[in-house]
């Protein structure tokens, strides 16, 4: 299969790269810069120069592909707006990544015992409605011929098959008590989020080009765990001492109100059960804390 992939540079695009032509298939991956041709030459890809505002690539790469994988944002609307274009009455897969952090509640660490399924989902808050409305227009494609899928990943651990090593989340932790000396969770870091190894999101997304209808959504998640529970493991695994609270506001100074508010200080608890029933997805690989201290520093 030839399949056209965007975000092949980051780390779940670039693993699900890595994985597919594993598989025997031919990724098209679009990249932004030369410097990075390169690199996913030598990993099996063939670059395709371009940006996500690129429309007129988009459409051309899409209609020539036999699947389309967007792993570079899920908030650019241009971009999901121009591969349906491009994909419109072919019936040809379309996976779009979303993330889990649409179901956040900024809560500043404090917990929480909602937990959201694929067939309940709330009204989003202002700061994701742009998001949601995206994955609805994805799902939505598949009146137009489109066999539309949005994956919305929770938080991913795990070390990158690809050219970036590093997940959005829990490296973050990492770096800034690599900084710092001290480990810091948001608050009283006892805000949950459900989890998945990057191993397998890849197998999830392979099964999903095969089998997933049109216009279905799905959690990929194979657990949960709190942050603070995550940053003591990350702090006994880097030889520090006991993972402290961190004032909200510290944390958005160090790391920003996206990322500090949603990405490391709400709750993200879900569970996905359409992915089991549907594709046969079975998660494998190890949990969050024994990836924490087996594979953290060294893989």
């Amino acid at each position: 299969m030839k399949i056209f992939l965007t975000g092949a540079t980051g780390f779940i695009g670039g693993s699900i790269g890595v994985g597919l032509v594993r598989d025997g298939h031919e990724v098209i991956a679009l990249v932004r810069r030369p410097e990075q041709a390169d690199a996913l030459a030598a990993l099996g890809m063939t670059p395709v120069l371009g940006e996500l505002n690129d429309t007129a690539v988009l459409i051309a790469q899409s209609r020539a592909a036999d699947a389309v994988i967007n792993a570079a944002s899920s908030d650019h609307r241009g971009a999901v707006e121009a591969i349906v274009e491009g994909l419109a009455g072919s019936d040809k897969p379309f996976l779009h990544t979303s993330g889990s952090s649409i179901v956040g509640d900024a809560s500043g660490g404090e917990a929480s015992d909602r937990i959201f399924t694929e067939d309940a989902l709330p009204a989003p808050t202002p700061d994701k409605a742009a998001r949601v409305a995206i994955d609805d227009f994805v799902l939505a494609a598949a009146k137009r011929g489109v066999r539309s899928a949005v994956l919305c990943n929770t938080l991913i651990y795990g070390n990158g098959r690809g050219i970036a090593r590093d997940s959005v989340q829990l490296p973050r932790l990492r770096k800034q008590a690599d900084k710092s000396g001290v480990m810091r969770h948001v608050g009283p870091g006892r805000n949950i989020w459900s989890t998945t190894h990057i191993d397998d999101v890849v197998d999830f997304y392979r099964l999903a080009l095969a089998k997933a209808p049109a216009g279905t959504f799905y959690f990929v998640e194979s657990g949960e765990a709190s942050f603070g529970d995550m940053s003591q493991a990350m702090a006994k695994a880097m030889g520090l001492g006991p993972a402290q609270d961190w004032p909200l506001d510290d944390a958005i100074a160090e790391w920003g109100y996206e990322m500090a508010s949603y990405g490391l200080g709400s709750n993200s608890r879900v569970r996905g059960t359409r992915g089991r029933q549907q594709l046969g997805w079975t998660p494998k690989a190890a949990s969050v804390f024994d990836w924490i201290a087996s594979d953290m520093l060294t893989g």
